[in-house]
């Protein structure tokens, strides 16, 4: 008997819909699957049969031949399992067949006692299930909440085969599809931050900065000697960002879902991601690849924060990878029978010290390093990675009297909501071009007509660009961020100070820097 089972396969974040091909003959006895399985899919011939005979089903004797279709395209994982033995139980007239297999998708890993295991990429399967027009899902009960966050899709999220088996034998009434209310929980898991920006005692200038660069949604570098709080401040910047839409979440959560990063219990990205890899991280794990293409930590922080410690001791390799990412957002992983795009649209901030000994420009300490060391340090960073980063901000020292100071400082929500107000301004900005929503992500193009300056302004970064030898996309920088700085104030017009303080966050590009 021939019988049809419908799947799903994730290439990159998205998937595409796969027809799982069982025919049972009477004559031989071997077991083919076909259709450029992998490793995983082909052992699953041994997973199928210890799960059929757990569960007092029987494995045919005879030829079976199991076809993913298309054929031509690599299939990998172990979610074709369930499908497989749903498939041999049909095809072997042990289930009689029902109209409800053409109208769901079913996807699962099977244990040797017949349990369900979670899979990676629910979200994306039930994306491209609803998008396929069918009308429900079954997939093991660990996925059923990610996957039931799709509107307009039944999912039945199942414990075992023979719950499986039950849900066709009594046509999909044994098991409830799974009900949960997505915007509420979603709402509500949007303010709870463990950091604040209340308990930072001093630094309200690096503050001031960050707050400039959560506005606009610029990349930052924090520089200063160790203990004066660059990290700290860091892990704080997620707290002022403005809440993900429900858009931006979902395909937060599908990057991560893809890459088997979903948090336990978790069915929904509901905060900006932050991720801080160790200096230690290859290229392939920061911009993602592989011989099965996996999003790397630059698209796990897509819509969210990469935070990168102690910069210059990344390989100089690794920091390169990321520069046509930071400028495309998105990073294009190319195979010889594949390409596969992953989006990469997130907000760098990396921390460094000044020098080895990292008392460099100290107000008391003297540098310890040997002459010519501190250039040679900072060159560890190239000049165009640095042309990417907007705001270059010295960190100094919290003096003692700050530091035991009782005194009352500003909280993250109040800070917040001023980036609202200017990312409002943003949106109205940049409503009618696709894919721009903030002033960091403005297009050259649009440079001339939304950052127009006045004559002072004008001489000011005339001037600033001759002193610095600053390049035209260092330029291009400063003119986004006076925009936010203005956007912050709420003013239509980019006045002189609003440059002047832009020109301020280019430190790296000033002389004193570097020996």
């Amino acid at each position: 008997m021939f019988v049809k089972i419908f799947g799903s396969s994730v290439y990159g974040v998205e998937a595409i819909p796969i027809t799982v091909e069982v025919n049972w003959t009477s004559q031989g006895k071997e077991y083919c699957i076909v259709g450029l399985p992998d490793s995983a899919i082909k052992e699953s011939v041994q997973r199928v049969e210890s799960a059929l005979k757990s569960n007092k089903f029987e494995m045919p004797r005879t030829r079976i031949v199991i076809n993913l279709a298309p054929a031509d395209i690599r299939k990998t994982g172990t979610a074709f399992d369930l499908p497989i033995a749903m498939g041999i139980l049909v095809a072997s007239e042990q289930l009689a067949i029902s109209p409800l297999f053409q109208e769901h998708v079913i996807m699962g890993e099977l244990s040797l006692d017949g349990k369900l295991r979670p899979i990676r990429g629910a979200l994306p399967i039930a994306l491209q299930a609803r998008k396929d027009g069918y009308k429900g899902l079954i997939i093991p009960s660990e996925n059923s909440k990610e996957a039931a966050m799709v509107s307009g899709l039944n999912v039945y999220g199942m414990e075992s085969l023979l719950d499986v088996v039950e849900f066709f034998k009594s046509e999909g009434t044994s098991k409830p599809p799974i009900d949960i209310n997505i915007e509420e929980k979603f709402l509500n898991s949007q303010i709870i931050f463990q950091n604040d920006f209340s308990e930072v005692k001093g630094q309200d200038n690096i503050k001031r900065a960050l707050e400039i660069a959560a506005s606009g949604g610029h990349n930052v570098i924090l520089i200063g000697p160790p203990g004066a709080g660059k990290t700290m401040l860091a892990k704080r910047l997620p707290s002022i960002l403005p809440p993900l839409t429900l858009e931006e979440a979902l395909e937060s959560t599908k990057i991560h879902s893809v890459a088997g990063k979903l948090p336990d219990h978790s069915t929904l990205i509901s905060r900006r991601p932050f991720r801080s890899p160790h200096h230690t991280i290859s290229d392939v794990a920061l911009v993602g690849g592989g011989s099965t293409p996996q999003p790397g930590e630059i698209s796990l922080a897509h819509n969210g924060v990469l935070f990168l410690d102690e910069l210059p001791e990344f390989k100089r390799s690794v920091l390169e990878v990321m520069r046509q990412p930071i400028e495309e957002r998105k990073v294009s992983i190319s195979r010889a029978k594949i390409a596969i795009d992953f989006p990469a649209s997130f907000m760098l901030i990396a921390s460094m010290n000044p020098c080895p000994c990292g008392f460099y420009n100290h107000p008391e300490k003297k540098c310890a390093c040997p002459p010519g060391t501190v250039s040679k340090y900072l060159n560890k960073i190239s000049g165009p990675l640095l042309d990417r980063i907007d705001l270059h901000v010295e960190v100094t020292p919290v003096e003692f009297s700050q530091l035991s100071s009782i005194d009352v400082h500003e909280t993250s929500e109040q800070i917040r909501k001023r980036v609202i107000n200017a990312r409002k301004m943003q949106q109205e900005r940049f409503k009618n071009k696709r894919g721009i929503y903030s002033n960091a992500l403005m297009e050259a193009s649009d440079l001339k007509s939304i950052c127009q300056l006045n004559k002072e302004s004008q001489q000011l970064i005339k001037k600033a660009m001759h002193q610095l030898n600053l390049s035209a996309r260092a330029y291009d920088r400063i003119l986004k961020v006076s925009r936010t700085i203005a956007d912050l104030d709420q003013s239509i017009e980019i006045k002189t100070e609003h440059v002047a303080e832009a020109i301020h966050y280019r430190n790296l590009d000033r002389e004193g820097w570097g020996g």
